[in-house]
């Protein structure tokens, strides 16, 4: 390393050592990393080998050149989904993360230092230096991996920004550093995902032990960012949010939150049409019926943030939630794009990039162009259900990057099909109002649902990622999350609440559709408060209230789309079955956050789900105030009406 360069760094003393003397490649720009994640050859597929004790030389992943970017393949088709279980915790700070002493029966120090002479044995580095959670709101990091891992290096460039060597600030100081060493799998981990989180004093230290993006250069660095929210008491939302325009001009910012594969990206995403330009709204498992619904006009919209949402104080201003992105590119999972024109605003995005992207999963062919909708087989007719690109968010076309008010936090679970003879959780209809003590527990529960295609999982039925969802991704303690989250509904009065299902209304198959549905009716509403009166309390207390009905475009949407129990397949005893499920799971959840140091008010709202609290009860919890705002609705397409709503 030029010692112009190497002055500039604050470093720990076990890394100083390992650069002083190697060959280290520090990225001017996205096409070095590009270059880099061929290993820098003139061909167009490059092996990611590692010579591995014990077992020899492992190819971990094949780097194709395609026309429009890098087509990564992994071998191992395990490496191509996030393992729920890598993280652990080497640090003795407080935690309910699996600690790596308990997991493995040694103390981390002696792999930590193996780690750091393997990276000393490598004839060249790869250092990137990046601000996580965003260039002006961030905190420096540096990434350092083996040359040969040129593809993590950009991925992880694309999904957190990169400082190009010529802008390296003096005194760059990191606040965290991944070191990357893909070999110690198979040594140590018996071919695991694992990522160990060690949290220094104002250093966190990630070791990731493979080369799969997710856990660590995408979800590691979430949780650096959760970790030190957790220290200055803000969090990161494990959230999507898009600003709706519609056709009449009204505007409305909806933020999306919810486990992976809860529809985080589809909220930014436009609705999926039929050919003829109608919108599938549900198909019954049963008799194969199928409901349409057409929306003429479909509203505009400016995507705001893909999965991760900085919620940091200097932004809020006690009325609504406010945030801004904190990531640099968005990790787009694109399983549902089976065939060209599924999803036309991606696919011209992906198959004439302005720059070249990192496709992950792709059945890519050398100097074609990798077409998102042919993913990589996980074995003979079985394709990988996690095919992602890296979309560097200045490439998406109407992005918002200033800070933004929520009207709006949606909470989104996958449900899985119910009737009466196999009742289920699948008892929501296609959204729902939560009062905001309703909407903090179920943060606090998240739901992953089911059949989620992002993470593996040998598990059946419903499992909980824990607050806010984000839990998965967080260092610390569940309860000192759980308070932040409550805090920052009580600091928002005038953000409101909401609960959509996808995959399953019912014994109706659904996908997003109810999603995409919300999104336009309540922007068409211009109003982001409920008036009693078009609601209806839900049998179960936990899902708020359910809408009494839906018009949107003169089109009035079933009411067994809006209340399940009104389905001829459910009826009152297939939902009240899944309603005794739904309520079940809660209170197994919610029972390990009755901890000494949980807020009052959180207590109280905990005990009101175990003692089965009345919906009113909830409402009494937390009562907002509302203020009054004038709105102009349209009719038969002109503006010509003024009303008094409550916002």
């Amino acid at each position: 390393m030029e010692k112009s360069i190497f002055k500039k760094l604050v470093l720990p003393d076990e890394l100083s050592t390992i650069l002083e003397s190697k060959e280290i490649i520090l990225a001017e720009s996205r096409e070095d990393l590009i270059d880099l994640s061929l290993g820098r050859i003139n061909g167009n597929i490059f092996e990611v080998v590692y010579d591995t004790p014990g077992i020899g030389k492992v190819i971990e992943a094949t780097v194709v050149r395609c026309k429009n970017g890098i087509s990564v393949n992994y071998t191992d088709p395990y490496l191509r989904r996030r393992d729920p279980d890598c993280m652990v915790i080497a640090d003795d700070r407080p935690t309910d993360k699996p600690k790596f002493v308990d997991r493995y029966g040694v103390n981390f120090e002696g792999l930590r230092n193996e780690t750091f002479e393997w990276l000393n044995q490598q004839e060249e580095l790869i250092v990137v230096p990046f601000m996580a959670g965003g260039d002006e709101s961030g905190y420096p990091a540096l990434m350092v991996a083996p040359a040969n891992a040129g593809f993590f290096a950009a991925g992880l460039a694309d999904l957190q920004g990169f400082i190009p060597r010529s802008k390296i600030t003096s005194e760059f100081k990191p606040r965290a550093i991944i070191y990357v060493a893909p070999p110690f799998r198979h040594t140590h981990f018996s071919g695991k995902q694992v990522v160990v989180h060690n949290r220094l004093h104002k250093m966190h230290e990630m070791f990731a032990y493979n080369l799969y993006p997710g856990p660590s250069a995408k979800k590691g660095v979430y949780g650096v960012l959760l970790n030190i929210g957790e220290e200055e008491g803000w969090t990161t939302l494990h959230a999507s949010a898009v600003k709706v325009v519609t056709p009449y001009e009204n505007d409305f910012t909806i933020m999306h939150e919810g486990a992976s594969g809860g529809g985080k990206s589809e909220m930014t995403a436009a609705s999926h049409r039929e050919p003829d330009g109608r919108l599938l709204l549900g198909v019954n498992i049963k008799s194969n019926e199928k409901y349409y619904i057409e929306i003429k006009e479909e509203s505009e919209l400016h995507p705001v943030t893909d999965d991760m949402a900085l919620a940091i104080p200097s932004l809020q201003n006690n009325k609504k939630l406010v945030i801004k992105d904190a990531e640099y590119g968005w990790f787009l999972r694109i399983n549902h794009i089976t065939k060209y024109g599924t999803d036309p605003e991606i696919e011209r995005a992906t198959i004439h990039p302005k720059e070249p992207l990192v496709f992950l999963s792709m059945d890519g062919k050398p100097d074609s162009t990798c077409l998102i909708w042919e993913h990589t087989m996980d074995a003979p007719g079985k394709p990988c259900p996690n095919p992602r690109v890296i979309l560097p968010r200045r490439f998406v076309e109407n992005t918002i990057d200033e800070p933004v008010e929520i009207d709006i936090r949606s909470f989104g679970i996958r449900t899985p099909p119910c009737t009466k003879e196999n009742p289920s959780y699948g008892i929501i209809g296609i959204f729902h109002i939560l009062p905001p003590a309703l909407a903090w527990l179920w943060r606090l529960v998240a739901p992953r649902g089911h059949a989620n295609p992002s993470v593996t999982s040998t598990t059946g039925g419903m499992v909980s990622e824990g607050v806010g969802s984000y839990w998965p991704f967080a260092t610390g303690l569940r309860v000192d999350q759980a308070n932040i989250l409550l805090e920052q509904i009580l600091n928002t009065p005038l953000t409101r609440y909401i609960l959509i299902p996808n995959q399953y209304v019912g014994a109706y198959k659904v996908g997003f559709s109810g999603q995409w549905i919300a999104r336009e009716y309540l922007s068409r509403r211009g109003n982001v408060s409920f008036k009693k009166e078009p609601l209806v309390a839900s049998r179960c207390p936990l899902l708020g209230y359910a809408l009494e009905s839906l018009k949107i475009d003169g089109q009035i949407v079933p009411k067994h789309f809006l209340q399940i129990d009104q389905q001829k397949d459910n009826g009152v005893e297939g939902f009240d079955a899944g309603a005794a499920i739904l309520t079940e799971f809660f209170k197994k959840e919610l029972e390990q956050y009755l901890v000494p140091d949980l807020h009052p008010l959180g207590r109280k709202i905990i005990e009101t789900c175990l003692n089965d609290g009345s919906l009113q009860d909830y409402i009494d919890l937390i009562q907002h105030p509302l203020e009054t705002k004038k709105i102009e609705t349209p009719v038969d397409g002109r503006i010509n009406e003024t009303l008094e709503v409550n916002l």
